[in-house]
């Protein structure tokens, strides 16, 4: 599953580590854009496998930040 982002924006803060295992609802990572936090979360759980991006990135509504395997 692909975890995208909702805004345009920068990363703010990357709160999961990747191999970590996840509930759905939980923050993968916090997004910053005109000054609000925006939290990415699973979907559904499994395990993050994969960080598409870095903390002060510049991400763009819609780009994959993250991959999770069930």
């Amino acid at each position: 599953m692909e975890a995208k982002a909702e805004v345009t924006g920068s990363v703010w803060k990357i709160v999961a580590e990747v191999g970590s295992r996840l509930e759905a609802g939980d923050t993968i990572m916090i997004l910053e854009s005109m000054k609000m936090e925006i939290p990415v979360l699973a979907e559904e759980a499994g395990t993050l496998a994969e960080l598409s991006v870095a903390e002060g990135a510049a991400v763009s509504e819609g780009q994959v930040v993250a991959v999770l395997e069930s």
